[in-house]
C-alpha cells in the first residue's frame, strides 16, 4: 500500500497517540529492574512470580501500550476510520493501560488477589473503550486494502486475548479450578500471534515500504495471511480444548511457517531498498526479523521434538527470543519512524513550511537512536546468555536493559521538546 493512498485529513490531537509511545519505554525499565532484584526466578520457569511479571510488563505495559497508541493514529490515515473523539479514548485508555500494568505485574509478583483484582477492572475498562471505539469506526469501512482487513481481525484477536486473560485473572484471585495451563497456551498464542502479530504485519505493509523505501508487498499474500493465520489459530485452539496432540503440534508448524514466510518476505523487500544506508529502523527491523526467525524455529522444533521442552531452559529462551529478540526491536523500530513523522506532521499542519519546518531527522536524530540501539541489542543478546548463567548475567543484563530504555525515553522526549520549540520559534 503507497504512502500515496494515505489520507492525513483526520488524524487525531497529537497529544492522543504520543502519551502512549512516551510512557511505554518505562515498562521495559521495569522489567529490567525486576531482572537486577530477581533475575535467576524469572529465567527458572514461565510460572514463577517473577517470570509473570516480567513478561506482562512487557506485553502489557509496552506492546499492548504502543500497539493501542499506533492504532488511535493508523485508523484514520490507513482505514479511513477515524475514532469519534480519539482525546478522550486516549485520556481513559492510557492511563487505565498503565496502572493496570503495573497492578498485574504487582498481583503476580506478590501472590496479590487484590491487586489482580484492581488490573482486571482497570485492563477490561481500557480494552472495553477502545475495542468499542475502534469497531465502531472500523467495521463500517470496507475493506479495500490487506491493512484494513489485518487491522480488523487484530481487534477480534485482542478480545479474544483480553477476555481470556480476564478470565484468569478471575480465576487466579478467586482459586477456581480451571485448566490454567491449557488456558495460558491459548492466551499466548492468541495475544502473541492473533493479536500482536497480525498488527504487525497489517502496519508493516503500509510503514515498511513507507519509511524503509524498500517495494510494496506482494499484494495475494498480503490479503491471505491475516486470514490464514487466524484460521491455523482457530485449528490449534481446538486440538488443545479437546487435547488432541498431533493436531495441536501441526497447528504450532503452521504458525512457525506463516509467521517465517512473513518474515522471510519482509527480508526480501529489505534487500531491495532504495536507501542505501542503514538507519536505526532498519537495524531493530533486521534484528527483529532475524529473532523472530530463530523464535519461530523454536517453535517449530519444540512441536517435532516435544522432549526439547523438558529442557528446563526452553521455555526461558524461547520467551526471551520471541520478546527481547522479536516484538520489542520491531516495536521499538517503528516508534523510531513513527514518532518523529508524527511530530514533523503535526509541526505542518499548524502552518510551518519551507524552511520553518525542520526535516523529521532533526527531530529524532540518528546518531543516539544508533547508540541506543546498541545497548538494546547487548542488553538482549546478554539476557540470552544469561538462561545459561542466570546467576552470573541475569542482573547485568537487566541493567543494560534498564539503560536502553531509559534512553529511548529520553530520546523520544527530547524529540517532543523539540517539536515545541519549534512551535514556539515559528512565525505567527
Amino acid at each position: 500500500m503507497a504512502s500515496g493512498m494515505l489520507s492525513f485529513d483526520q488524524v487525531p490531537p497529537l497529544a492522543a497517540p504520543l502519551r502512549f509511545f512516551v510512557t511505554a519505554p518505562l515498562f521495559i525499565a521495569l522489567a529490567g529492574l525486576l531482572a537486577v532484584i530477581d533475575g535467576p526466578a524469572i529465567l527458572a520457569s514461565r510460572w514463577t512470580p517473577a517470570a509473570l511479571a516480567a513478561t506482562h510488563l512487557l506485553t502489557v505495559g509496552f506492546m499492548l501500550q504502543v500497539m493501542l497508541g499506533a492504532l488511535i493514529q493508523v485508523l484514520p490515515v490507513v482505514a479511513g476510520a477515524a475514532l469519534a473523539r480519539p482525546l478522550l479514548v486516549a485520556r481513559v485508555v492510557h492511563p487505565a493501560i498503565s496502572l493496570g500494568a503495573l497492578a498485574l505485574a504487582g498481583g503476580f509478583l506478590w501472590s496479590a488477589p487484590g491487586w489482580l483484582h484492581v488490573a482486571g477492572t482497570l485492563l477490561a475498562l481500557a480494552l472495553l473503550v477502545f475495542v468499542g471505539a475502534a469497531s465502531s469506526a472500523l467495521f463500517r469501512v470496507p475493506s479495500t486494502s490487506p491493512s484494513i482487513r489485518g487491522i480488523k481481525l487484530s481487534l477480534v484477536g485482542l478480545a479474544v486475548v483480553g477476555g481470556s486473560g480476564l478470565f484468569m485473572l478471575l480465576a487466579l484471585a478467586g482459586g477456581w479450578s480451571v485448566p490454567l495451563l491449557a488456558l495460558a497456551d491459548l492466551h499466548a498464542a492468541w495475544g502473541l500471534a492473533g493479536w500482536a502479530g497480525v498488527l504487525l504485519a497489517a502496519v508493516a505493509y503500509v510503514v515498511v515500504p513507507m519509511f524503509q523505501l524498500t517495494p510494496g508487498y506482494a499484494a495475494r499474500p498480503a490479503w491471505w495471511f491475516p486470514v490464514c493465520l487466524f484460521a491455523v489459530l482457530l485449528f490449534w485452539s481446538a486440538a488443545l480444548a479437546f487435547d488432541a496432540e498431533w493436531p495441536a503440534r501441526l497447528g504450532r508448524l503452521l504458525l512457525a511457517a506463516g509467521g517465517a514466510a512473513f518474515a522471510v518476505q519482509t527480508l526480501r523487500l529489505q534487500a531491495k531498498r532504495r536507501r542505501a544506508r542503514p538507519d536505526t529502523t532498519f537495524r531493530y527491523w533486521q534484528f527483529g526479523l532475524y529473532g523472530a526467525l530463530s523464535a519461530l524455529a523454536m517453535l517449530g522444533a519444540g512441536a517435532l521434538f516435544p522432549a526439547l521442552a523438558d529442557d528446563p531452559r526452553w521455555t526461558p529462551a524461547f520467551g526471551l527470543v520471541l520478546l527481547l529478540g522479536a516484538f520489542v526491536p520491531l516495536i521499538v523500530g517503528m516508534l523510531a519512524k513513527i514518532v518523529p513523522f508524527l511530530l514533523w506532521l503535526d509541526l505542518q499542519n499548524h502552518g510551518l513550511v519551507g524552511k520553518a519546518l525542520p526535516p523529521m531527522n532533526k527531530l529524532l536524530p540518528e546518531a543516539p537512536m544508533h547508540r541506543q540501539f546498541q545497548v538494546f541489542a547487548a542488553a538482549a543478546g546478554l539476557a540470552l546468555l544469561a538462561v545459561l548463567l542466570p546467576e552470573w548475567l541475569s542482573r547485568p543484563a537487566g541493567l543494560l536493559l534498564i539503560a536502553a530504555a531509559v534512553w529511548l525515553a529520553v530520546n523520544l522526549l527530547r524529540a517532543a521538546w523539540r517539536h515545541g520549540r519549534q512551535l514556539q520559534q515559528a512565525p505567527a
